[in-house]
């Protein structure tokens, strides 16, 4: 066994979270036993394109067997074998519906979307990257996961929004992404200081009504749809569909949503960043800019307009 095959199966038991059911568990054809995979009409009919890379699904469809089926099943519906285990559970396909996306809320992402997905894995999920598969064996799954939906057939991808160049990171960006988090109750959820822990927090379900949480900023962690400040902007203005974070692209500016963006880095005191060190060269404090309509403080949940600098001591 070489070392890339070593690795590609210790990635497929990692996604059974340390239970004896490895997403390998079904048999190969021929070998007499019931095939999980079901007869799929017409795959040759989805296919997928990265770049100069073609993906089909009567590829996919084994590439599936063999890596995915563990936990998000079959039939694409997120049931697997493994899912019982895991939290938040798999992804069903068969709703089409996907959290990272560079297209507008309710519509299909792009192939690309989809690739970077699988390429990148997801932060707190048992989905890890699966950079050490070819892009062909990527590109194929892609085509196959296109197969569990019939929106696929029905629908194109979205056309990606645009993200505008991003504006400059000053205390005064900063203090305005603060009013707008202000005004637009993100804290509601996400806590006055980006610690997952605001009013709603506890209530929040998905659209399978399972429970789920907030991103907690204030960890500095991974994000899941991208590490870069262009990727927070897409998710404001995209929103994470199936997840109560909606878009914000009727409601605010592009330039009013790099200013969210600069606020939000400065959560993530323990993350080194041009928007903490901004904040660290005007003394650690965020200067007040009263919003048009600031809601009513609920239980002192509303973020108050000063914040310490992660390395000020103030």
């Amino acid at each position: 066994m070489n070392a890339i095959t070593k690795t590609l199966v210790s990635m497929s038991f990692s996604l059974a979270i340390a239970i004896a059911v490895p997403a390998l568990a079904q048999e190969p054809p021929g070998s007499g036993m019931p095939q999980p995979i079901p007869q799929t009409p017409a795959t040759h009919d989805f296919t997928s394109h990265i770049g100069k890379v073609t993906g089909h699904a009567d590829h996919g469809k084994q590439d599936y067997r063999r890596w995915c089926v563990g936990c998000h099943g079959p039939y694409g519906d997120g049931n697997g074998e493994n899912a019982p285990w895991i939290d938040p559970k798999p992804r069903d396909f068969t709703a089409a519906t996907f959290k990272c996306r560079s297209t507008p809320t309710g519509t299909l992402p792009t192939d690309d979307d989809l690739f970077n997905a699988i390429t990148r894995g997801f932060n707190t999920s048992n989905m890890p990257q699966w950079r050490p598969l070819t892009p062909q064996t990527r590109a194929d799954l892609i085509a196959y996961v296109k197969t569990f939906s019939p929106r696929w057939k029905s629908e194109k991808p979205g056309t990606p929004i645009t993200i505008t160049p991003e504006t400059p990171v000053t205390i005064d960006s900063i203090a305005r992404g603060k009013a707008l988090f202000v005004k637009l109750e993100c804290w509601k959820c996400h806590g006055p200081l980006g610690r997952s822990d605001g009013p709603s927090a506890a209530t929040l379900t998905d659209s399978k009504d399972q429970p789920i949480k907030p991103y907690n900023f204030s960890t500095g962690g991974r994000l899941k749809c991208g590490e870069a400040n262009a990727d927070i902007y897409r998710d404001f203005m995209t929103g994470l569909d199936g997840t109560p974070m909606p878009s914000f692209a009727d409601n605010v500016k592009p330039e009013e949503a790099w200013d969210l963006v600069h606020f939000l880095r400065t959560l993530q005191t323990t993350r080194p960043s041009k928007e903490n060190e901004v904040l660290k060269a005007a003394g650690g404090k965020i200067p007040d800019v009263p919003p048009p309509a600031a809601p009513a403080q609920e239980n002192n949940q509303a973020p108050q307009q000063e914040q310490k600098s992660p390395s000020s001591g103030k």
